[in-house]
């Protein structure tokens, strides 16, 4: 179940809201807070305001306010007012004044930009104003500062619009026209126009609209939606259109409009309100409940009760009269209480509830008198939760202690069968226990007292299924093959993939694969397009993972780029170029326009190349070319010169004169050019004969000296004659002359080319000058790296500084990504520039590490990202601790224990803080100083008797959790305990040790006041000097520091609290070598063989001797060789001796602890004699020894405790020897790690290691061999461990 979130409290009482008002009028904002003595701050722009002329701030107790005097235009900004962690923010929206009658005529309007290639003024209308340019010629605004003209009086929304532009327009400048928000009437129709000027696109935009966030209004077009494009060819401006026809309801809400073109992007958001038609006659109820349909029929469709909700304001829209009713407010649920369910909804109709489904909810949670059971004194509660594998404990409580009670399970009643269900009665209370609950136990409980019962419902939760590894966002190639890997805690979980919000499925293309690889999930994408873009998200029963998938287009490369032509008449001009794909298409294009293939123009595409050809070049061939390739955001162009050869007899002397659309031969024009771009003026010039074009940048032409000008003041100057470059200063710069024209061109401008530049022209005849200002603009450089001041569970807030240059234009706004730390993808969190310096994100992974940038923008375009801000980790404060509860109690000190969190979260707990407060303060005192790491704790220095509450806070980066406390207050004062020891398992058997080894056992006990300790050993009271006791609070130790054979015995330890005692004995079992073996002799010798016979040792090492070693040797050599190895028997015979050879033989003794330091020898030897005559021996059939195999000791069922070793034994017999293998409910377990096999003479054994409880099934062991097989099986139960609590629990029932 998820956590409850915390809903932060405002400080505010009343919050103020924006206004609307005119222009030199004042306006009030009021603003109430809850606290009278609260610190209340004033914004505008997120700048403080301080109280003047102009803004009169005022403070009453907690009532507080602003005045705004004289308000203007500027004054229409977004104010805020901020108290504590509060802040509320509004706008105040300024109204031009009306306009008075003759307005139009008395201020004509002037245009804005004034074209380029329109010298004269635009022609006055008839009523006195001027006719402004078409919107086509919106672009050539560029080249001239905007005027600051003001717009008409009675145009007022439009001067407003001037003054603040769409961001998003100047910032990209796609749309031209926005679809601005409506209202309409139902029934009626509306139209909302989205304008976009595509003179500057290398692709047909496309337009997109959505309701909401994500509805696409493409798939809904029919009846009520109609969605029309339409294009200028002369002007390249597409108009969409979204047309609703006979509106309804709920149509009303957000939409927005998206366009796009290749890498250009641009959004717009609008609304549409829908009103009800005014009633003519008085209100009907009837008409309220409409049905949705609208086939005609009467009863098709859902009731709609949305009218009977906006019934006041539908009554406000009316033009009759309201009668205000003053009957006393009567209680509906009362009524409906005491109401039969037959008239429910007659008097739902009466009293205007709309919701019946939620009347019926509340209704029956009404709280009704129950009859007291005389059975029961505390029934069962509704329902119980476990998780699987645990169990739970249900409990009531009877009115007769000796009634008996019945457990039923869905009806039936339930028997005691094993460890499964467990009956307890403790006077009143009736308990029933299961263990190892399953889903099988998912069922409805039922406890029967004679007639009576109580019934409650047990709910079995599987334990989720969590995503250890999340997705990971990534950036592919349009192509390429996408995997998209998760892991999940369990293998064979299932998981369910959505791309957007929608299942993926395997479809008839095998478009998206699916693959399971242990705890790995893949998504397999193969050769991904732009559509797989997308957010993709794994879901489990436990969590989901979500990652960005984004699929980019390759990039094409030039190899050779077209160049700039100069050609003669009747000449041939071939532009060429080279990309690095042979598949991609182009168009050519003269000044903007498609060049079509003639009989003098030939386009042709080889492989990579791309040719456009010209034969017979003619003057009308001059111009710009360019090679646009398909697809691609990018273009080649070249220039076409036109050489004519002219010869002119005639010797004449014009003076020259520069053609500008100004008056006055020094007028001074301003160009304004974007960096990177090309800059060109074109100067047109007359004079014969050709003047000498002289340009200067730096200072102007009619301040120029002879001798060079003034010094420290740097200038440039370029000079043409005869349409030759006499000097130059840049390689960038390039000046041509042609008939009439002098160019002066700069490649790709930069912001030291900003300047005057002027313009000379000199002949025989005289001389003319003028002066062109040129201001170059540019992106904003890069803000400096963002500051994270905050974090949260799945936010952060970040702040920066406005970057060091503006561009020459102000920053509209800022655009902010993040990414991973350990990836590469970085994401956009804006769309639209964010004005302020300070931002919150949100969307974020807890514990996921990441990183943010920041860009900058103004109405050139977008700066360089930001550096990136140093790494942060969203987190969140942990779950509270659980499970607080006393440890021990004394009359000072009390020691107190807790178990983690439920949940930690990502960031690392830094440890526990623990308070206490006296009862009936509100005062909490540390119990210490600082955090501890431990579960528990023992706080001191307390008085005797006072009754004291106790908490506990777990904390981490982001703070203190919340506080787990003890249920009932705790009064400091010892308790009595009687004695008991807790025996550790180890030490309930007999302990063997070697001789010389250390004994160190720690044997733990409880008790209060503490209790006495003594050890004795076999009865006797144990020696200071035989062994060491060490005694505490809590244990006693035994320490032997050399162990002995005399430390062998009984040990007897009493703990004892006046006449109260418990004892507990161990077993100590010192084991040493053994002696050798006595009487070693030699029995009989025959042929090859000899006959050994020897008594057991007198001392045993004090423990069993497990066997002998017999060896042999020849007295030649005296190598001894092993006849036999852990030979069990007393005597032997000794085979296969070399005839002629003589031998002794000796034998050692083997116990636990190994093999006898001396061994015993035969003090006879044993000769083997020569025989001289050859001896044929008798042909025996050989006889058959093989055996089917056969288990002489079966398996055993057995029943262990998990988290000791645990082991299962069998013997089998065979001839040969049989192949054994081991099964776990008929799955081989030979080759897993978690199991051992050993087989010893026979003897099969099969250990487990550290057994859990899925290690619990029917284990096989098979014996094969080529006679047969035999198989023998048991069952292996492994219980789960016993928790303290519960044994003290158990220990205290019994």
């Amino acid at each position: 179940m998820p956590e409850p979130v915390k809903k932060n409290v405002s400080a505010f009482a009343k919050k103020p809201k924006t206004q609307e008002a005119e222009e030199g009028s004042s306006v009030v904002f009021e603003a109430e807070t809850e606290k009278p003595d609260a610190k209340v701050k004033w914004q505008c722009n997120s700048k403080d305001i301080s109280s003047g002329d102009k803004f009169i701030i005022t403070a009453d107790g907690n009532k507080h306010s602003i005045t705004i005097k004289y308000i203007t235009k500027e004054d229409a900004n977004v104010y805020a007012v901020i108290a504590g962690g509060s802040k509320v923010k509004f706008e105040l929206k300024v109204l031009s004044k009306p306009a008075p009658a003759g307005a139009t005529t008395d201020a004509p309007a002037k245009t804005i930009v004034e074209p380029e290639q329109a010298p004269a003024p635009p022609a006055a209308a008839p009523d006195g104003t001027e006719t402004t340019p078409p919107a086509n010629d919106a672009p050539l605004a560029n080249a001239a500062p905007p005027a600051n003209d003001a717009a008409p009086a009675n145009d007022a929304p439009q001067a407003e619009d001037e003054q603040t532009p769409d961001t998003r327009q100047d910032l990209i400048g796609l749309f031209t026209e926005k679809p601005q928000s409506g209202e309409v009437t139902v029934g009626g129709n509306i139209t909302f126009v989205a304008k976009v000027n595509a003179g500057s696109l290398l692709k047909k935009p496309t337009v997109k609209w959505f309701k909401g966030k994500w509805m696409d209004l493409a798939s809904k077009s029919g009846k009520h939606l109609q969605l029309k494009e339409t294009c200028d060819r002369n002007t390249k401006v597409y108009t969409f259109e979204m047309l609703i026809i006979a509106a309804k309801a709920n149509f009303a809400g957000g939409y927005r409009c998206e366009v796009s073109s290749r890498d250009k992007f641009d959004s717009c958001n609008f609304e549409l309100s829908v009103h009800e038609a005014n009633a003519v006659e008085g209100f009907d109820i009837r008409t309220a409940f409409r049905r949705t349909s609208t086939d005609g029929k009467e009863d098709s469709g859902e009731l709609d009760f949305s009218t009977l909700l906006k019934k006041s304001s539908f009554l406000k829209s009316s033009n009759r009269a309201v009668q205000v009713n003053t009957e006393p407010d009567l209680d509906v649920w009362n009524i409906l209480s005491q109401a039969p369910a037959s008239e429910f909804e007659k008097i739902a109709f009466q009293y205007g509830i709309t919701d019946l489904r939620g009347m019926l909810k509340r209704l029956k949670k009404m709280k009704k008198e129950e009859k007291k059971s005389a059975a029961f004194q505390k029934k069962l509660d509704p329902a119980y939760q476990v998780t699987k594998g645990h169990k739970i404990k249900l409990a009531v409580e009877v009115a007769n202690s000796d009634v008996d009670v019945k457990w039923l399970k869905n009806g039936q009643e339930i028997h005691p069968t094993g460890s499964k269900y467990i009956f307890e009665s403790v006077g009143n209370m009736r308990y029933l226990t299961i263990n190892h609950c399953s889903l099988a136990d998912d069922a409805a409980y039922c406890c029967v007292v004679g007639e009576e019962k109580s019934t409650t419902e047990l709910f079995v939760k599987e334990p989720p299924i969590l995503i250890v590894k999340n997705l990971e966002d990534q950036m592919v190639m349009n192509g390429e093959r996408v995997e998209l890997e998760c892991e999940v805690s369990e293998e064979g979980a299932n998981v369910k993939w959505e791309k957007d919000g929608v299942e993926l499925t395997r479809d008839e293309s095998f478009k998206y694969r699916f693959k399971k690889d242990g705890c790995k999930h893949i998504l397999i994408i193969n050769e991904a397009s732009k559509e797989d873009c997308g957010h993709y998200k794994v879901k489990t029963n436990g969590g989901e993972s979500m990652a960005e998938l984004m699929v980019q287009e390759k990039e094409l490369e030039v190899y050779q780029s077209i160049a700039d032509l100069t050609v003669k008449a009747k000449d041939e001009a071939v532009f060429k170029c080279e990309v690095s794909d042979e598949n991609v298409r182009g168009t050519w294009f003269k000044n903007g326009k498609e060049v079509k293939p003639d009989a003098r123009i030939n386009i042709t595409h080889i492989g990579r190349i791309h040719k456009l050809t010209i034969d017979e070049v003619k003057p009308e061939d001059e111009g710009d070319y360019t090679f646009v390739p398909d697809g691609y955001a990018f273009n080649l162009s070249a220039k076409l010169n036109f050489l004519e050869v002219k010869i002119d007899y005639v010797p004449r002397q014009d003076p020259p004169k520069i053609h500008l659309d100004c008056m006055g031969r020094t007028a001074e024009s301003t160009i304004v050019v974007v960096a990177g771009n090309k800059l060109r003026l074109d100067v047109p010039i007359t004079g014969d004969p050709a003047p000498t074009v002289v340009w200067t940048k730096g200072e102007k032409a009619s301040s120029v000296k002879p001798d060079g000008g003034e010094k420290g003041r740097s200038t440039t100057t370029w000079t043409m004659k005869d349409g030759e470059v006499l000097t130059e200063g840049d390689s960038r710069v390039h000046v041509d002359t042609t008939k009439g024209h002098c160019v002066f061109t700069i490649e790709g401008a930069e912001r030291q080319d900003e300047g005057i530049y002027s313009v000379v022209v000199r002949n025989p005849a005289g001389e003319d000058t003028a002066d062109i200002n040129v201001k170059v603009v540019d992106v904003p450089d890069p803000p400096q790296a963002p500051r994270i001041l905050s974090v949260g569970e799945d936010s952060c807030v970040v702040q920066w500084d406005p970057p060091a240059f503006d561009g020459g234009q102000p920053i509209i706004g800022y655009v902010l990504e993040r990414k991973k730390t350990k990836g590469y993808r970085w994401m956009r969190l804006n769309f639209d520039p964010y004005p302020e310096t300070t931002y919150e994100a949100k969307r974020m992974i807890e514990g996921m590490p990441y990183e943010m940038r920041v860009y900058a923008v103004n109405s050139i375009g977008m700066s360089r990202h930001s550096l990136a801000s140093q790494p942060f980790v969203p987190v969140a404060p942990t779950s509270e601790p659980i499970g607080l509860c006393v440890d021990d109690i004394s009359d000072t000190s009390i020691s107190l224990k807790w178990r983690p969190p439920e949940r930690i979260g990502s960031a690392e707990l830094e440890g526990y803080g623990v308070e206490y407060c006296k009862e009936g303060t509100d005062e909490w005192i540390p119990a210490m100083e600082g955090l501890t790491d431990r579960t528990s704790l023992i706080v001191r220095g307390l008085t005797t008797g006072d009754k004291l509450q106790f908490r506990v806070r777990a904390f981490n980066m982001a703070g203190p959790s919340g506080p787990s406390t003890l249920a009932n207050p705790i009064t400091i004062r010892e308790i009595m305990q009687r004695p008991k020891i807790w025996l550790p398992r180890n030490l309930r058997q007999t302990l063997i040790k070697k001789v010389g080894d250390t004994v160190n056992l720690m044997i733990p006990f409880q008790g209060k006041p503490r209790p006495k300790v003594t050890w004795s050993k076999d009865g006797e009271p144990l020696n200071a000097t035989f062994a060491n006791v060490r005694n505490s609070d809590l244990d006693t130790i035994l320490f032997i520091r050399k162990t002995e054979r005399k430390h062998s015995g009984k040990y007897d330890l009493h703990v004892q609290i006046e006449n109260v005692e418990d004892t507990a004995s161990i077993n100590l079992q010192i084991v040493d070598l053994p002696g050798p073996p006595e009487a070693l002799k030699i029995m009989d010798i025959w042929g090859f063989n000899v006959a050994l016979e020897w008594k057991p040792p007198k001392d045993d090492g004090n423990c069993e001797i497990t066997g002998y070693t017999v060896q042999k040797a020849d007295k030649k050599t005296m190598e001894w060789f092993t006849v036999f190895d852990q030979y069990r028997r007393t005597n032997c015979i000794a085979s296969d001796l070399i005839m002629g050879n003589e031998y002794i033989f000796r034998a050692f003794a083997n116990n636990l602890v190994g093999l006898s330091s001396e061994a015993c020898e035969t003090k006879d030897s044993a000769y083997i004699q020569k025989t001289g005559i050859e001896y044929k021996p008798p042909s025996y059939k050989d006889p058959d020894f093989t055996e089917a195999p056969k288990f002489t000791h079966p398996l055993v069922n057995r029943s262990v405790i998990a988290g000791y070793n645990a082991t299962l034994s069998c013997s089998v017999r065979g001839i040969p020897k049989p192949k054994v293998t081991w099964y776990k409910n008929k799955m081989d377990i030979t080759n897993e790690a978690k199991y051992r096999m050993l087989s010893k003479q026979g003897i099969l054994t099969l250990e487990i290691r550290k057994p859990c409880t899925f290690d619990g099934g029917v284990y096989t062991c098979k014996a094969v061999n080529n006679s047969g097989e035999d198989v023998v099986e048991c069952k292996l139960e492994v219980r789960p461990q016993i928790a303290k609590e519960e044994k003290k629990a158990e220990s205290k029932e019994a």
